[in-house]
């Protein structure tokens, strides 16, 4: 079960059908022009296109095996007082003063950019369950990190 936002969700949705009416048509269109070109035993475009094709339908049977098994979070009955899916985590790296926010989101939805980390990153993971105030120690590819919980948002 993939428990995630309702706007990660749409937005999976949104991907899935721009893969399904837009780039899965456009491929078929260029094996068929590849096709009508001859030979297919050393057609290089007729080739690539399938692969592409190949390519392209198992990206669509994946984000079908997300959606099919997604369970849209409702986050009016969350609450926040402990770390969890889609709370917003503000913290202080101890080691250097630091501050940081992440929200805590499904895999699918992690976005650096946007400050939003994987449930299953060492961060989340150390996060999860604690309170304002805590002390957690990361254990993150560069060492260990302490970070100290400062707020926790929906």
């Amino acid at each position: 079960m993939e428990y995630m936002s309702q706007e990660g969700y749409d937005k999976l949705v949104a991907e899935l059908q721009e893969m399904i009416n837009v780039e899965l048509p456009r491929v078929k269109d260029a094996i068929a022009e590849a096709r009508d070109k001859g030979d297919l035993s050393e057609n290089f475009e007729y080739h690539a296109a399938k692969r592409e094709q190949g390519k392209l339908l198992s990206r669509i049977s994946y984000k079908q095996k997300i959606l099919e098994n997604a369970r849209v979070v409702d986050t009016s009955v969350l609450v926040s007082d402990t770390v969890g899916l889609l709370r917003k985590v503000e913290m202080t790296n101890l080691g250097n003063n630091a501050k940081m926010a992440y929200t805590i989101v499904n895999p699918h939805e992690a976005n650096l950019k946007e400050g939003k980390i994987s449930i299953k990153s060492p961060i989340a993971d150390a996060l999860l369950g604690k309170k304002v105030g805590d002390v957690v120690e990361a254990h993150v590819p560069s060492g260990v990190i302490k970070l100290r919980i400062d707020n926790i948002t929906l």
